[in-house]
């Protein structure tokens, strides 16, 4: 198996070996940071799971800035820790994660949410959670939510 710098180099071009050292700093630099990101995301995830607002919150920039288009969009983590829990809801979500994906400081999650509604009533949600880090942390989010029925 080619190393990430071979496979740069595929196709004929050379490289002086400082430099070959140089990019596979980077590469690897950029590897660890990549699952530093989705290690983030995945403890967010899961502090949701168990309604942990510490584990959520240390998962987020101080000014981190929260959307979902058509409903809300909140600034700074106090105001973020208002709309971790709604009063309309009952126990703890069930949260899937069915693929996610990273590119830069850039990561998107896409699932399902189980959540129960105090009336009684389950709801089911689809979602594409788009994440915006920070030196390993999220700064912005933007949920796109959709209701199935």
């Amino acid at each position: 198996m080619r190393s990430p710098v071979d496979r740069l180099l595929a196709g004929g071009q050379s490289i002086d070996s400082e430099a070959k050292h140089t990019v596979g700093e980077y590469l690897s630099h950029l590897e660890q940071r990549m699952s530093e990101n989705k290690d983030t995301v995945d403890k967010y995830m899961d502090g949701f799971r168990r309604s942990d607002h510490g584990q959520i919150l240390s998962c987020l920039t101080d000014d981190v800035e929260w959307e979902i288009p058509g409903a809300f969009q909140v600034r700074g983590k106090e105001a973020f820790d208002n709309e971790i829990e709604n009063e309309a809801f009952v126990g703890r979500p069930d949260i899937t994660v069915t693929r996610l994906t990273e590119e830069n400081d850039i990561v998107v999650a896409e699932g399902s949410v189980r959540a129960q509604k105090k009336d009684g009533q389950p709801l089911k949600l689809r979602f594409c959670d788009v994440f915006v880090m920070q030196a390993g942390k999220i700064q912005r989010l933007i949920s796109y939510l959709m209701e199935v029925k």
